[in-house]
């Protein structure tokens, strides 16, 4: 009996250092926010939740528009902007100190509302930083790998070698064989049949040269995510026109918020007034809080319990009073007392960190909210408050959508 109280302890020890773990790598990369990655913008940590929220991405990715197209082939100016971006996304990251990524391959680069690709965020945190348990395609993997079961900087730039081959070839293809080619000077060999008469044999020659460094067997005779871009950048072509249109992807302008109909909450969160929202939370009070699960044993209700629901009031008499940061400290006390849940309480404190400008905590409360009440579209409309905050505009409109449609579903509409 001993050996398993104990083995559990060690159980939710573990969990609750992984939890950790994993909360402060996302922490640190969601500092990092740039045009060319899909940004970590929240993360649910609690409990078995286990959840990583990212900007939304609408035109699938680089695997599907390359391997799997359906009414046009990627094009040649298309393909080699990919190229570019993508080295940029790594020289970003480089240079904030995450140059490693784990599983780098085309399903990693998702495409925007624009028809721009971005580089998912969470191969940046995948596994470990010091890159153990990485796990990918034998003929795929990077030597040094093989031999030393680790990622290194290195290995990236070996990992886009062989996307540079996707982009040139449009398979698949391991780079052993395509490295033979290359010796053979059979370079057309590897070349996309789609591409025929579409690029110069000049720029071809370059982009096939740059791949055959990134997959030099020696990891320090590989160039870094600088020389990269250095290489890529003169190569490029039609650079005037928007990605969308190399891809053939439909760009309508106009706004999802004028085709939606929004309740006042919906609306307040929409343009972010944020005293409207105030005191829509305000009237609602709790009633939004039925039928959330608290049960409590007859133990349970001790002088702890009794304080962790004078936090709640304490809470909600100086949200009352409009005194953000102490209502903000008096709620975090009651959700740290972990002995009962209420989205209502996540609700309110997403909204005095968005008063109190932390839109970033706001974000996670809203996702709290939806965690432990996935039907409630204030926790929706909350989100999209919270997101319009952090400038992220399309992926605001989209959360707005949801929480009209779910609330619409609640009506019965």
């Amino acid at each position: 009996m001993i050996a398993g109280l104990l083995l559990n302890a060690l159980t939710s020890l573990l969990g609750l250092i992984l939890a950790n773990s994993l909360s402060e790598e996302a922490r640190a990369v969601g500092q990092l926010r740039n045009e060319r990655l899909a940004n970590l913008i929240g993360c649910c940590c609690e409990g078995e939740e286990r959840l990583l929220v990212a900007e939304f991405m609408p035109n699938e990715t680089l695997s599907k528009h390359l391997f799997h197209w359906e009414n046009q082939p990627m094009k040649w100016a298309m393909r080699l902007r990919v190229a570019l971006y993508l080295g940029q996304a790594l020289e970003y990251c480089s240079g904030k100190g995450r140059a490693l990524y784990h599983d780098f391959n085309a399903y990693r680069i998702l495409f925007d509302q624009d028809g721009n690709p971005r580089l998912s965020c969470f191969g940046l945190m995948k596994n470990s930083r010091d890159g153990k348990s990485y796990s990918t395609n034998l003929a795929f993997t990077p030597p040094e790998y093989l031999r030393t079961g680790r990622v290194t900087p290195e290995s990236v730039v070996y990992s886009f070698g062989t996307l540079l081959l996707d982009l040139l070839s449009g398979k698949h293809i391991p780079p052993s064989h395509a490295l033979d080619l290359i010796r053979e000077k059979n370079f057309l060999m590897l070349m996309d049949s789609c591409l025929e008469g579409h690029f110069s044999n000049d720029d071809g020659t370059e982009l096939v040269r740059l791949a055959s460094r990134c997959l030099q067997y020696e990891a320090r005779e590989r160039p870094n995510a600088k020389s990269l871009v250095t290489a890529l950048t003169p190569l490029q072509k039609d650079t005037q026109v928007p990605s969308y249109i190399l891809m053939g992807i439909p760009h309508g302008t106009e706004s999802p918020k004028q085709t939606m109909s929004l309740t006042p909450l919906g609306e307040a969160c929409s343009r972010l007034d944020l005293t409207a929202i105030h005191e829509m939370l305000e009237k609602v009070g709790y009633n939004d809080d039925e039928g959330i699960a608290n049960e409590l044993s007859f133990q349970m209700w001790t002088d702890q319990i009794q304080e962790t629901l004078n936090c709640k009031k304490r809470g909600d008499a100086a949200f009352r009073a409009k005194d953000f940061n102490t209502a903000i400290d008096c709620y975090t006390q009651f959700i740290d007392g972990g002995t009962m849940v209420s989205p209502t309480v996540f609700a309110r404190r997403c909204l005095c960190y968005l008063i109190s400008d932390l839109p970033q905590q706001a974000l996670g409360d809203a996702m709290q909210a939806q965690a432990v009440s996935p039907e409630w579209p204030t926790a929706f409309y909350l989100q999209a408050a919270s997101l319009f905050s952090l400038g992220m505009d399309t992926d605001a409109q989209e959360t707005l959508k949801d929480g009209s449609s779910l609330e619409a579903k609640n009506h019965g509409n």
